[in-house]
């Protein structure tokens, strides 16, 4: 490989969010990666801040030219200049848009177990979550919908926030299922709202279809939310856009954004993303290959020496969706335990809604060292947590 993804950052006393535990503990939780951007973006960013003078910014073409570039390249999606707003980030953007759009009380669609930020821009702006959720055979995740059609159906129910790629399932949602959902939500009346933030963490060979691009129907009733700040580990960067190719939604949209103060892009986000979109590519593709070369060691790890934990087969993002399958306590008590008892963070399924109890997520964005500790770590604490149950019975 030509970019060296073994090479360890020291994140402590950084005032990183993931990093910020104790000495001992090991934080493989939150949606942060351990490695350091792309090259290119790292220049861009160290070129503006030699400038020395960061002012008000403005949006330019080489913006707008970069996205369009990108999802016209890497996902066949020839987006329009005039569909594009910048915002501060993706949740920013999905709670401005709960805001502007959908009334209090009104009910927002969700598909659980699903990125626990969803319930707090729903709960916290005043409306009601309504969950629908997925359905687990014990080895894949498929969509109920007859259930989803019913909820869609309900006259409260205005929006639905759809997660494209699944997190923390890691499902690629196909073609055809996105053109359902489309239909459906279009028939009762539900704007579609898609995160598409882990749309660029696929599995190599595998590709991810933008909601937008399915159909007219999926295009003229969706907005769309993108960034490079997962892909690129870039979230402090605070950079993102809006995608709504509807002229109407995309006006509600924007009035929303610029009311949240959230549509203008501090000295580097503008750079930084231009640099990874049209320079950060071949870097991209060797992190994508590592990480899931990372989920397949502990793929193996887990199946040959932590049989209490099944791995959810994924096709995107670098979260291992973990069911806990040991016959005494829970998920929850586990993890905990294990922090406790080893310093391995993970985060606990319950936190995503219905149908994560029995379930832990695990960040594998890491140096390959990192991650056979924490493995270590989760054998270690897994079998100290069943020995404690025993003798405590």
């Amino acid at each position: 490989m030509k970019y060296d993804f073994d090479a360890g950052t020291d994140r402590r006393n950084t005032n990183s969010l993931k990093w910020d535990v104790a000495e001992h503990e090991l934080p493989m939780w939150v949606a942060d990666m351990d490695f350091t951007t792309a090259p290119s973006v790292r220049e861009a960013i160290e070129s503006r801040a030699s400038h020395g003078v960061f002012g008000y910014c403005v949006i330019p073409d080489s913006w707008y030219k970069a996205y369009m570039g990108w999802w016209d390249r890497r996902h066949h999606f020839a987006m329009e200049k005039e569909w594009l707003i910048f915002c501060t980030g993706v949740v920013p953007a999905i709670s401005s848009i709960v805001r502007k759009l959908t009334t209090p009380a009104e009910k927002v669609l969700i598909q659980s177990p699903v990125y626990n930020i969803f319930y707090n821009s729903i709960l916290n702006n005043g409306r009601q979550v309504l969950e629908s959720r997925l359905v687990y055979d014990g080895e894949d995740y498929s969509i109920d919908f007859e259930d989803l059609e019913t909820k869609l159906a309900d006259p409260q129910t205005s929006l639905m926030i759809l997660c494209n790629p699944h997190n923390p399932v890691g499902k690629i949602w196909k073609k055809d299922i996105l053109e359902r959902i489309g239909e459906l939500c279009a028939k009762h009346h539900v704007l579609v709202l898609s995160d598409e933030i882990h749309c660029d963490l696929t599995k190599p060979g595998c590709d991810y279809t933008p909601f937008a691009a399915v159909s007219e129907v999926c295009r003229d009733n969706s907005i769309t939310c993108i960034a490079p700040t997962k892909a690129f580990n870039l979230a402090g960067l605070q950079t993102a856009a809006v995608v709504v190719p509807n002229e109407v939604l995309r006006h509600k949209v924007w009035r929303g954004l610029n009311t949240d103060e959230i549509a203008e892009p501090n000295a580097f986000a503008v750079d930084a993303a231009v640099a990874a979109f049209t320079k950060g590519e071949e870097w991209l593709d060797e992190l994508r290959e590592y990480i899931f070369h990372n989920i397949k060691l502990a793929a193996e790890y887990i199946d040959k020496e932590i049989p209490q934990f099944q791995v959810v087969s994924s096709q995107a993002t670098y979260l291992m969706w973990l069911h806990y399958n040991g016959k005494v306590g829970s998920a929850s008590e586990a993890a905990e335990f294990i922090r406790r008892e080893t310093g391995l963070y993970l985060s606990d399924g319950v936190q995503y809604g219905g149908g994560g109890e029995e379930f832990l997520r695990m960040n594998v964005a890491c140096p390959r060292a990192v991650l056979e500790d924490g493995l270590a770590r989760l054998k270690e604490g897994i079998i100290a947590y069943l020995e404690a149950d025993s003798f405590m019975n």
